[in-house]
């Protein structure tokens, strides 16, 4: 029964340990500007 729980616990935290790295290197901001410029693309204002 461990062995089915084991790989999505890895998987969890491989994922949690890369968005904490980005967010601590500034790239949470980065995503949040280029989502807002796509967006306005798509409304045609930008």
């Amino acid at each position: 029964m461990w062995q089915r729980r084991t790989l999505p616990v890895i998987l969890f935290a491989v994922g949690l340990i890369v968005m904490i790295t980005g967010i601590l290197g500034g790239e949470a901001a980065e995503v949040m500007i280029k989502s807002i410029r796509i967006c306005f693309e798509c409304i045609g204002i930008g």
